[in-house]
């Protein structure tokens, strides 16, 4: 699993996230769980959902090979 979420994608990530949280704690409604999503994605780096689009924020290393997505090969394991 390697990262294909960039440095500016990953803060957003995480700010939504913690924005969500504090929405659903304030309000008490259910769409704080929802935050829990970006906020775990920005934290591991990683999106599950980049991969089958062949997304990736990471900047782009000619040198490292693999895929768009990160995944290593165009591949995702």
């Amino acid at each position: 699993m390697k990262k294909n979420i960039g440095t500016a994608d990953r803060a957003l990530r995480i700010l939504v996230g913690l924005g969500l949280i504090a929405y659903g704690i304030i309000n008490h409604t259910w769409i704080g769980a929802i935050g829990a999503i970006p906020l775990l994605t920005g934290l591991i780096r990683w999106c599950p959902a980049y991969c089958p689009l062949g997304l990736s924020t990471v900047g782009d290393d000619k040198s490292k090979g693999g895929g768009g997505c990160g995944c290593g090969g165009g591949h995702c394991n």
